[in-house]
């Protein structure tokens, strides 16, 4: 190619042809590039993969984004995070250094895990009084139990491992538990192991005798002995040491005997196993009993504050063979690694730090245990009193010491619901209504006592509580007794909210009823006086634009109720609640007056109403009026037109007409009464410097409301609340005047005005003379004299008075000599 362009004699050209054969080879070059990259990428490589990876910084920014991205919508509900100490960062180091330890050899790695996992099995053992127990550390708290059962059933069907489930068609196994167990236990259970939900039996609690959460022991008796008849093997129980609702700890010691009389296995969990580990448990606490059992499950993660940490199960048994088989020991040293963040934590508290977590949330449970005892109306798990029903109060607790978990809940008897008038037909929802007033304040403490940890929880037979689980919650919030303290006084203030709602919420429903115009809206699950609607009172309009009219009237007068000064709140209700289009009022205060809140509701739903009705018909009258403008100015146009002539129409005829003889045209103004709908003229209003008022509009329905003192707030009986203003205050001098004002009727004024009263003056003059005359103070001119007495005319500071009568004739006839020159001089001028 060189040669070829040296046999071209022009240089010029040899130099674009090398050029051209460089630029070819750059694309051929970028081409064949491109077609490398298309052949070893693919399209469904997900962004971040793509390319040679990325760095550490951008990676942990996108962990930091994800983390707290969404810190503006968190803060304003009430979610807290975990309070990780040095603790917790013990344990978040174990699982780093236990990815750097499973790359050791083989042999180092055998006996690292073999130490880490014999000590942390021992300590657990003798910290909650576990002798010779072997552990099984998992992630799912359920998991355990789950390994322990197909322990059981290796051991009781000696074919199991050969056979597998068709020896289990010979006896049916049966795994029994409570009625308060955790829901969704059993059948979880039942899952994992491939059993029917007819091996597993759910035992009822006590009715008679006893705390109404504990296993009743005499039932489960007779359905052991019901399956052993009908050739079935009762396998397992699973007890409860503190019931995961009101934390209640079944009876134990006479559980472990029934189980070794039939031979089976007893598994124990709960919260309060964790008062083990205290020092004054005695050996007489029902808790102690959990010692003795086959299994038990520990969650060390909330009890302690140490995050992401494996749950454990200790169990006892013998043959290492058929733990292997269940899966509870694993051969793989790796696996053994999940008990080392717990290794180094234990390490790092040690035995007072573990003791001192658990003693402190039991003493905060004493210390508000205490508190309420002392308020009235609330009811919690340490009351037992045989005057009151079942219903009502929550059983005590056998062991008080040792169940940290306190329940308790509002409750007052149906005979103080209303404060007047039959309470029939509320007594019946009176379970539902109590349970939404304890949801509401469940919720609202738990909003403003983040750090407390209280949640709601339903019981089958006392209904919606609250529960404050220290053990679960403390060391994770970090609580503290000044918690609890604000926790009691944030209570205290709630408690006589409920009391009054709950004695007024029958009052406010007959008051409701009273007015035709509102529907009371039967909801028990509000927490608060009651649901209202407004119904129009059309009935002429179809089912879809009735309904329109409805929420279009609902939502504004929601919009109007919400801008009142009042301590009631006024909402829409919960987001995906049934009842639509209505207005959801709160909680009251004792000093509500109910009667006053229905009226206002009333008469402000009315307002709204005839206002709409108003504008509607504002439509047609504003189209009638601009009609008949056009008819009257058509016409004034013809008149002026027959008036002045055809000549003066043409431009320039017209304007040379115009200069030598001049026209005075009158023009003739229009104004548009929209209160009367008509079409009026404006020369009285010329002349009289006044706009007359032809009809006055019907007066809007206010409510009493309207007329309370200032800085009292709305719906307050009289002398109930403590802004209400004394008899010697001055703030009720301002009203009084206003009063004395509004009593005096406003003279009425004509539009017609007689000529000897008023005589003409020329338009130079009527603005000096003409007295100015306001819309409130007129007096009416008529030309028959009346009896009325006219009120004097109102002469403010700094102003000059109005003249009389008598003064305006004298100055018209002071000003005629003046008057005729002017209009001498005008003629000569003209001529």
């Amino acid at each position: 190619m060189e040669q070829t362009y040296k046999m071209i004699v022009d240089p010029m050209l040899a130099e674009m042809g090398k050029n051209l054969n460089e630029a070819m080879k750059i694309l051929e070059d970028g081409q064949r590039e491109v077609e490398e990259k298309r052949r070893y990428s693919r399209r469904d490589i997900p962004g971040p993969l793509q390319g040679g990876g990325q760095d550490v910084a951008s990676i942990l920014q996108l962990v930091q984004n994800l983390m707290h991205g969404d810190e503006e919508e968190e803060s304003q509900g009430h979610r807290r995070m975990q309070n990780v100490g040095e603790q917790g960062h013990m344990a978040l180091l174990g699982h780093s250094l236990a990815a750097y330890i499973s790359v050791l050899d083989r042999e180092r790695l055998r006996k690292l895990t073999t130490r880490i996992l014999s000590d942390t099995t021992l300590w657990l053992c003798r910290l909650f009084r576990y002798e010779n127990g072997s552990a099984y550390y998992h992630e799912d708290d359920r998991e355990g139990l789950i390994k322990v059962c197909r322990l059981v059933i290796h051991s009781r069907y000696e074919d199991y491992t050969t056979e597998g489930f068709t020896v289990l068609s010979t006896k049916q196994p049966v795994v029994y538990q409570s009625a308060a167990c955790r829901p969704g236990l059993g059948q979880h259970l039942c899952s994992q192991l491939g059993l029917p939900l007819s091996s597993l039996c759910t035992v009822p609690c006590n009715t008679m005798f006893g705390s109404q959460h504990q296993m009743d022991v005499a039932l489960l008796d007779r359905l052991i002995k019901d399956d052993i008849d009908s050739g079935k093997l009762p396998l397992l129980l699973i007890a409860n040491a503190g019931t995961p609702g009101a934390g209640h700890t079944d009876k134990l010691g006479r559980l472990k005997e029934l189980c070794d009389q039939h031979s089976m296995w007893l598994h124990v969990e709960g919260v309060n196993l964790a008062t083990l580990a205290l020092g004054y448990v005695t050996a007489t606490s029902s808790v102690m009993a959990a010692t003795k059992c086959d299994s038990m499950t520990l969650t060390l993660g909330p009890w302690l504050g140490l995050p992401a940490v494996p749950a454990v199960t200790l169990y006892r048994h013998e043959d290492p063979a058929l733990s292997l088989a269940a899966g509870l020991t694993s051969s793989q040293p790796v696996e053994k690694l999940r008990a080392l963040p717990l290794w180094l934590s234990l390490q790092y508290l040690g035995h007072d730090g573990i003791v001192e977590r658990i003693k402190h949330a039991s003493q905060l449970s004493q210390r508000l245990l205490d508190h309420l005892k002392k308020l009235t109306s609330i009811k919690t798990s340490d009351d037992l009193d045989m005057q009151m029903s079942l219903l009502e109060a929550l059983t005590m607790v056998e062991d008080e010491i040792n169940s940290p978990v306190v329940v308790f809940r509002f409750s007052q008897e149906t005979s103080e619901a209303s404060s007047s008038g039959s309470v029939q037909g509320y007594s019946g929802g009176d379970r539902e209504v109590q349970d939404a007033l304890n949801r509401w304040l469940g919720e609202q403490l738990a909003h403003l006592v983040p750090a407390s940890g209280v949640d709601v929880v339903e019981l089958e037979d006392e209904g919606t509580c609250v529960r404050f689980n220290p053990l679960m919650t403390a060391a994770v919030q970090g609580t503290q007794e000044g918690d609890v303290e604000t926790l009691v006084e944030k209570l205290g203030q709630m408690v006589p909210l409920l009391s009054s709602t709950l004695r007024l919420r029958q009052d406010f429903r007959e008051e409701v009823y009273r007015h035709a115009a509102l529907t009371y809206i039967e909801d028990l699950s509000w927490p608060g006086l009651g649901i209202i609607r407004y119904e129009p009172s059309s009935d002429e309009l179809d089912v879809s634009k009735r309904q329109q009219e409805v929420e279009k009237i609902n939502c504004n007068l929601l919009k109007k109720l919400q801008e009142l000064e009042t301590d009631l709140t006024f909402s829409t209700g919960p987001e995906f609640g049934e009842e639509k289009h209505c207005v959801f009022v709160g909680m009251a205060t004792e000093d509500l007056d109910v009667a006053e809140l229905a009226d206002t509701i009333a008469a402000m739903g009315r307002e709204i109403e005839e206002s709409g009705k108003l504008l509607e018909n504002m439509t047609e009258v504003v189209r009638k009026g601009i009609l008949e403008a056009e008819l009257q100015l058509q016409k004034a146009n013809e008149e002026k037109l027959m008036e002045e002539g055809v000549l003066r129409q043409i431009p320039l005829v017209g304007s040379v007409l115009n200069w030598f003889s001049p026209v005075q045209s009158s023009v003739k103004g229009r104004t548009f009464n929209l209160a009367a709908g008509s079409l009026d003229s404006t020369d009285q209003t010329y002349s009289m410097k006044v706009q007359a008022v032809r009809g006055t509009p019907p007066a809007t329905p206010t409510s009493s409301a309207t007329k309370r003192l200032p800085g009292q707030k709305l719906f307050r009986r009289t002398g109930a609340g403590s802004d209400m203003p004394s008899e010697t205050s001055s703030v009720g001098q301002p009203e009084e005047m206003e009063t004395e004002l509004v009593q005096c009727p406003a003279p009425e004024v004509t539009p017609e005005v007689p000529p000897e009263v008023t005589p003409e003056v020329p338009p130079e003059v009527t603005p000096e003379v003409t007295p100015e005359v306001t819309s409130e103070v007129t007096p009416e001119v008529t030309s028959e004299p009346t009896e009325e007495p006219v009120p004097e005319p109102i002469v403010e500071p700094g102003t000059q008075p109005e003249a009389t009568q008598p003064e305006v004739e004298r100055q018209i006839e002071e000003k005629q000599p003046e008057l005729e020159v002017q209009e001498t001089q005008q003629e000569v001028s003209v001529r």
